[in-house]
C-alpha cells in the first residue's frame, strides 16, 4: 500500500461516519469540539495584537502572522496524525475518524431540523430560539417566513463551509488541508469582519478564506442545483450580487431550486442591513424549509460520488 492513505476512500469513510454519528453529545461534554482549539488561540491573539493604539499597517501585518501561524500549526498537526496513523486499514480508519471532526453533515441537518419542527407546529417563539442558534441576525421579531428564510440561508451557506469545502481540502491535501481550512474558516468567522475593529487585523483571514472557498463554493452551488432539479439560472445570475465572492453561490442555488426569494433586509444587534435578494419567488415558509432540507440531504449524497468514483479508478489502475 502507498505511504499515505488512499484519500478518496478516507473522504468517503469520513463522510459516512460523520453522517452516522456526527460529534456525539456525550463526547462533547468531555472533550470540546476541536474547532474550539483554534478559536481559543485566535481570541487570545486578537486581544494581544489587535489593539486600537497600533497603527493600521501593524495590525494588518499581525493579522497575516495569525493566519500563517494557524496554517502552520494545522499542517503540522495533520502531518503528525497521518504519520502516527500510517496507511494500514486501521490507520485509514483512524484518519477518517479524525477527519469527521472537520465535517458537519449531521450537525447542520439536526440544527435546521430543530428549527423546522416548532415552525411546523406553529410554535414561533421556539422556532426563533432554535434559529438563533445558527444565525447571527436578530431573531426576536421574525415571523414564520423570516425564520424559514434565516434557516435556509444558513443551511445553504454552511453546506459549503461545513461540508463541501472541508471535504475538498481533505481530498486534495489530506488532514493538513482539512485542518488548515477549518482554522482559516474559523478565523474568518471570528475576525474577518468589515467593522473598524477587525477590518485591518482580520483582512488576511477574510482574503485567505475567500481564496480557499473559490472552487468549493461553486461546487456546493452546483450540487444544490443538481439535487433540487433546477436553480442554475438563478445561481449564475444572482450569486455575484453577494458581498462575498463565494457565499452567494449556494444561497442563490437554494433560492432557485426552491423557487423562493432569499436575502433582503435583516438586522444585527438592532442595526439594519440591506442585503441583495436571491431568487424571484415568494418568501419561504415552513414547507419550503422542509423541501430545502430534502435538497440538502440529496446534495450531501451527491458529494459522496466524486470520492467513490476516484476510489474506483484507483482500484482499477492497480
Amino acid at each position: 500500500m502507498a505511504d499515505t492513505p488512499p484519500w478518496p476512500w478516507v473522504v468517503l469513510l469520513a463522510l459516512g461516519l460523520e453522517a452516522a454519528i456526527g460529534y456525539p453529545a456525550a463526547l462533547a461534554r468531555v472533550v470540546p469540539h476541536p474547532v474550539a482549539w483554534p478559536a481559543a488561540l485566535i481570541d487570545r491573539l486578537e486581544r494581544l495584537w489587535n489593539r486600537p493604539s497600533f497603527p493600521d499597517l501593524r495590525r494588518r501585518s499581525l493579522g497575516i502572522v495569525v493566519v500563517l501561524l494557524l496554517i502552520g500549526l494545522s499542517v503540522a498537526l495533520g502531518l503528525l496524525v497521518q504519520r502516527l496513523a500510517g496507511s494500514s486499514l486501521f490507520g485509514i480508519a483512524v484518519v477518517a475518524l479524525v477527519a469527521t471532526t472537520g465535517l458537519a453533515q449531521r450537525s447542520l441537518h439536526d440544527h435546521v431540523a430543530a428549527v423546522l419542527a416548532p415552525l411546523e407546529a406553529g410554535d414561533l417563539p421556539a422556532a426563533r430560539a432554535a434559529v438563533a442558534m445558527i444565525v447571527g441576525r436578530d431573531t426576536d421579531q421574525l415571523d414564520e417566513e423570516g425564520v424559514a428564510k434565516a434557516a435556509l440561508e444558513s443551511l445553504a451557506e454552511s453546506f459549503n463551509d461545513g461540508i463541501v469545502a472541508p471535504a475538498c481540502w481533505l481530498l486534495a491535501v489530506g488532514l493538513p488541508g482539512l485542518f488548515a481550512y477549518k482554522s482559516v474558516n474559523t478565523a474568518d468567522s471570528l475576525i474577518g469582519h468589515r467593522e473598524p475593529r477587525w477590518r485591518m487585523f482580520g483582512w488576511a483571514a477574510a482574503r485567505t478564506d475567500d481564496l480557499m472557498n473559490l472552487f468549493p463554493a461553486r461546487l456546493a452551488g452546483a450540487l444544490l442545483a443538481l439535487a433540487g432539479g433546477g436553480g442554475w439560472r438563478v445561481m449564475v445570475r444572482d450569486a455575484p450580487r453577494h458581498a462575498s465572492p463565494n457565499a452567494g453561490w449556494p444561497e442563490a442555488a437554494m433560492a432557485g431550486a426552491l423557487g423562493v426569494s432569499l436575502g433582503g433586509p435583516v438586522a444585527y444587534e438592532g442595526v439594519a442591513a440591506d442585503r441583495p435578494v436571491f431568487g424571484e419567488g415568494p418568501s419561504p415558509d415552513a414547507a419550503a424549509l422542509r423541501r430545502g432540507l430534502s435538497i440538502y440531504r440529496r446534495a450531501c449524497a451527491l458529494l459522496w460520488l466524486p470520492p467513490l468514483l476516484l476510489g474506483a479508478i484507483l482500484i482499477f489502475r492497480r
